[in-house]
């Protein structure tokens, strides 16, 4: 039998509580995705509608409590699997957005590398686009055919994923 003093089980407590909270800040289908038990899932969906702050910390802890009943290594597992998309989903955003900005200061080689990459670009289309959204920046106007550019380059980024 392994010795645990107090300060311990409370830093896993407090660990397990955190791990809670994490659950709440999830989407409601991101929650139902995850195979908590019952009791588990219930607590944290009624911890996402209390609006007191003493009664959501209550909340909280209740859902610690309820974690120490159960294995948190497939939760936290999980939750990892979340974030590790949601890091993907921002990493992929960001490339567009400097694929977009790139093109319209008038990088031609990404556009070759772009259409190389992507299968399904139509290489009018992008020119097109690029080219409005240059004349676009060039007559200081409303970013519409900047933001074209972007859905397009979304688009075929998410297609060829």
């Amino acid at each position: 039998m392994d010795y645990k003093s107090k300060t311990q089980k409370k830093k896993e407590a407090v660990s397990l509580q955190k791990l809670g909270e994490k659950l709440v800040d999830l989407k409601a289908e991101q929650i139902k995705e995850i195979n908590l038990p019952e009791e588990l899932c219930d607590a944290v969906i009624f911890a996402k509608t209390v609006k007191s702050r003493g009664a959501l910390k209550r909340q909280m802890q209740y859902i610690g409590t309820l974690m120490r009943k159960h294995d948190p290594a497939p939760v936290q597992e999980a939750l990892d699997h979340i974030e590790e998309g949601n890091y993907k989903k921002a990493l992929a955003f960001k490339e567009v957005e400097t694929w977009r900005d790139e093109l319209i200061a008038g990088n031609k080689p990404l556009m070759e590398e772009i259409l190389g990459k992507c299968s399904d670009a139509d290489r009018r289309q992008l020119g097109r686009l690029v080219r409005n959204a240059v004349k676009e920046r060039d007559n200081n106007r409303h970013p519409r055919a900047s933001r074209a550019l972007f859905h397009y380059l979304t688009k075929i980024r998410d297609i060829q994923d």
